[in-house]
């Protein structure tokens, strides 16, 4: 028997393993019993005509001899032979450590980089300024149910085990091609998340499952020699000859010294006090072009009727998605981190600041869709310094949390309020999810007047591209501020800091990634990279 490789094979929304297995014979021209197995390795939803949605297939598909040397024949199959080979061994490095390997912060960056140094003998040290998932669940509801005026300043939606996506989609969907990636998404499945993870062409986990993932992922580190500590906090560090020797941590009020050979920062972009300390410290970096906006919510039977047409209430369709762009003059307007049936979650990190986001179970199974809509901002905007876009940041969230209200409410208005640059009234057929509620207001009063002119041409230009996007009564809720990092760690095509050697500044909060499993592999790469100048512990 052969495998072979076959791309845009057709898979009805009702099909059965079977009937599916039955149409890729008929296409290859083969016998029922010449086909052995089925693989799918990249699954994706063609809804472009609305009255004839299907499953785009590429899938490997195990043949009898014959009926493989047949389909390899055929030229317009454009079929290919699977063949496989044997890894090449890993180049590990022969330098003894001085001291524990650190990774610091528990999002997916730095889980996926601790997990390959542990299960490789590297035994790393793991510290996280958060709570372990369970607790940090807890205080994450007591702040978004009311009970507490600011989120806890180490356990809340930025910080604890998992990190910010933790509270999300949970989408996987990547831009970059790397082949870690399948290594990646394997460790997970392993640890709890759906099977399908490995195949679907956009992918997600939803935050219910992740919290399970997460979990399964710290235990196999701690299982393979990794020590982790909870509301552990890297708050400073030393240098010998230009290199990191010493991390000083504070745990429980009380600060402790840590020989270290290398230090893997994960940091997260809302560890704001850290990338404080690291500038006072010569790390070299630099600002960064971020993306500031609103949450927009629509009902999501709008979506599924504009996305699905007459096949919207299909059960194997689920809630639909969508991405869409637009320009207001020079910049750039997008949708970012679309969640269907979902809610718009508070994501502040600190005292007297509203930050929004997205997030959805893994059924998305909510009466609402949201996404944020955002517009391009770069350094010229908000200054050159390194740290002036955290500044930027924290101005911005503050003057939010005023125009929303002491208790906690974001500012929030209809999308036709916005539209006129009016005062809005309550929405009268959206009920905003956000917790612990919202003032409707003037929500220009909180944005700069370029992003309020972004976002309504933006909209304008969303409501032509899906039908009903522009509704009057749609509402949008201020601020999303975390789309990404407003500055960057800068690192050497080693990924080691072009300033302090030992120093590897990691994922999102470094400045190098752009999701959850962009920021996991960037994670095992820097993990790899240590591994090849130090030896594996004995």
């Amino acid at each position: 028997m052969k495998t072979v490789y076959i791309q845009n094979l057709r898979k009805e929304l009702d099909a059965t393993d079977e009937s599916f297995a039955a149409s890729c014979c008929k296409k290859l021209g083969v016998d029922r019993d010449a086909l052995l197995r089925v693989r799918i390795v990249r699954q994706a939803l063609d809804a472009r005509k609305k009255n004839d949605i299907f499953h785009c297939i590429h899938a490997e598909l195990t043949l009898t001899d014959a009926a493989a040397k047949r389909v390899l024949r055929d030229p317009k199959l454009k079929a290919e032979e699977v063949k496989t080979a044997a890894p090449a061994p890993f180049p590990f490095g022969t330098r003894p450590q001085a001291g524990r390997i650190v990774v610091v912060g528990l999002g997916p960056a730095g889980l996926f980089a601790a997990l390959t140094l542990a299960e490789n003998g590297y035994m790393p040290l793991v510290i996280e300024r958060g709570r372990p998932i369970e607790e940090r669940v807890k205080d994450v509801e007591r702040y978004w149910s009311g009970a507490m005026r600011d989120p806890d300043g180490d356990s809340n939606v930025a910080f604890g085990e998992g990190g910010a996506g933790t509270f999300s989609d949970g989408k996987l969907t990547t831009r970059i091609r790397d082949p870690h990636i399948d290594g990646v998404l394997q460790n997970m499945i392993e640890c709890g998340a759906p099977e399908e993870i490995a195949y679907l062409a956009k992918p997600h986990i939803g935050t219910d499952r992740l919290r399970t993932v997460v979990s399964g992922i710290r235990r196999r580190i701690e299982a393979a020699g990794g020590e982790v500590r909870f509301s552990a906090k890297l708050v400073d560090l030393r240098t010998t000859d230009g290199a990191i020797s010493e991390i000083c941590v504070e745990q429980n009020g009380t600060r402790t010294w840590e020989a270290c050979a290398a230090l893997l920062l994960a940091m997260g972009h809302g560890a704001r006090d850290t990338a404080r300390m690291l500038y006072e410290k010569g790390v070299a970096m630099a600002p960064k072009a971020f993306a500031i906006g609103v949450r927009a919510e629509h009902p999501q039977s709008l979506i599924n009727e504009s996305q699905y047409g007459p096949m919207a209430n299909h059960p194997r369709l689920g809630a639909a998605e969508y991405r869409l762009t637009a320009r207001s003059g020079e910049r750039g307007v997008y949708t970012f981190c679309m969640c269907p049936g979902g809610q718009v979650v508070a994501s502040a990190s600190g005292a007297e600041q509203v930050v929004v986001n997205g997030m959805s179970n893994f059924a998305r199974d909510g009466k609402n869709a949201n996404a944020a809509v955002v517009v391009q901002i770069t350094p010229e905007d908000f200054g050159t310094h390194p740290l002036d876009g955290l500044r930027y940041l924290d101005r911005l969230e503050r003057e939010t949390f005023l125009l929303g209200g002491a208790d906690g409410t974001a500012p929030a208005s209809t999308v036709g309020a916005f539209l006129r640059n009016e005062k809005s009234k309550p929405s009268r057929s959206v009920e905003a999810t956000y917790r612990p509620g919202v003032r409707y207001t003037r929500l220009s009063d909180c944005l700069p007047d370029f992003v309020s002119a972004g976002i309504r041409d933006g909209i304008k230009a969303f409501g032509r591209q899906l039908k009903g996007y522009d509704m009057e009564d749609a509402v949008l809720t201020a601020v999303e501020s975390r789309t990404s990092s407003p500055l960057r760690i800068l690192r050497d095509p080693d990924m080691e800091s072009v300033s302090h050697k030992g120093l590897y500044p990691i994922g999102e909060g470094a400045g190098y990634a752009g999701g959850i499993v962009s920021a996991a592999v960037d994670g095992v790469k820097a993990a790899e990279a240590i591994m090849k100048l130090f030896a594996p512990l004995p």
